[in-house]
């Protein structure tokens, strides 16, 4: 009986033994595979200008496996694809759909001179790309880089690109981006911080203060909306990030405008509320209940209920926050409504031909 009871107790020690192993294992993988992707990213971000007006990130590698872009992929229009690029498919095997992973986007320069610079990471054929790019363009070597000079028809422009490293290229529309200094400024650093803020969000955007950036985005409000308060809030912003993440079929979106101005956030703070709680007795408003399509309604009842708004203190800079989520039945709602809104064109009415005197 002793015997059996030290066999049992073995058991439950060698049992509780592999199971703690398994947890700590499992944690530094999870761990790990966190930390390198979040520094894959920084990387990746790292080679953008830091005198960028805003930069745009997508890890596409995150995004293919959420139920959320199979929604977005069935209601968006599928865009016709330009014959310039099925070439470029064909002759590199390369496909975006498919082949790659993530690409940060930077926005810069001025109104008479934009400057746009994409870093992407994928799986690319190398010596096809360059084959393909020696043979349609030309060919430029400075400090130590090939660079590419390829001339595109629709529109007509030049764009320029070079593989920092076998699965990573850059390109960008003026051949200065590749020749900037690779020095830390105070502006990267601001850059970081707000891109840490970002961690696990695979779709953003962070845009700094830029006047003319964000007197559009307040020009742009749906619904026709226009309030040149508001517009002038935003162009008080310092910062404004936005990070959209799928949560199973539905996707969290996370807006957030910052500056040191803790008047300009409680103004926009109760803007916001206060929208928000118009936008819910214009729904239970029993003229917009007749007008409105039920599942539409339903749509934008179930868009408001998920708001929130909040006030962030960090210390040195406040915030105001706007969180949403957008659903499928939304996505679809949106689209039927927009299908009737713009009937198909009647074909032009024949005329019937002069008769002959």
């Amino acid at each position: 009986m002793q015997t059996r009871h030290m066999l049992n107790r073995k058991k439950l020690v060698a049992g509780l033994l592999i199971l703690g192993l398994a947890f700590v294992f499992g944690w530094f993988y999870f761990h790990s595979r966190g930390r390198d992707s979040q520094t894959a990213r920084e990387d990746l971000l790292s080679h953008l200008p830091s005198d960028s007006t805003s930069i745009v990130y997508l890890d596409f590698q995150e995004l293919r496996s959420s139920a959320f872009l199979t929604q977005i992929l069935a209601w968006a229009p599928r865009p016709q694809t330009e014959e310039e690029y099925g070439k470029f498919v064909q002759a590199t095997g390369f496909d975006y759909e498919r082949d790659l992973d993530r690409v940060g986007i930077s926005f810069g320069g001025s109104a008479q001179s934009p400057k746009t610079m994409a870093v992407a990471e994928g799986r690319f054929d190398r010596k096809k790309i360059e084959a393909y790019s020696t043979h349609f363009g030309a060919l430029q070597r400075a400090n130590g880089k090939t660079i590419y000079a390829v001339t595109l028809s629709n529109p007509p422009r030049t764009a320029y690109f070079t593989f920092l490293r076998d699965d990573r290229v850059a390109i960008c529309n003026d051949a200065s981006c590749f020749f900037q200094s690779s020095g830390k400024s105070m502006n990267s650093e601001e850059w970081r911080e707000h891109f840490l803020r970002m961690a696990g969000t695979p779709l953003f955007a962070v845009m700094r203060q830029d006047s003319e950036l964000l007197t559009a985005l307040s020009q742009r409000t749906p619904g026709g909306y226009r309030s040149p308060l508001l517009a002038t809030l935003l162009g008080q912003l310092q910062w404004i990030t936005v990070g959209a993440k799928p949560e199973g079929d539905q996707l969290r979106v996370v807006a957030d405008g910052e500056t040191s101005n803790d008047t300009v956030i409680r103004q926009l703070n109760d803007m916001f509320s206060g929208l928000l709680i118009l936008a819910q007795a214009g729904l239970d408003d029993p003229k917009s209940r007749k007008q409105l399509d039920p599942k539409l309604r339903e749509a934008y009842a179930g868009l408001l209920k998920s708001a929130e708004v909040q006030k962030l203190d960090r210390g040195t800079s406040k915030s105001v926050r706007l969180i949403f989520e957008i659903t499928p039945q939304l996505l679809e709602s949106a689209k039927s409504a927009s299908a009737a809104a713009d009937p198909p064109e009647k074909p032009p009415t024949a005329v019937p031909p002069r008769k002959r005197r």
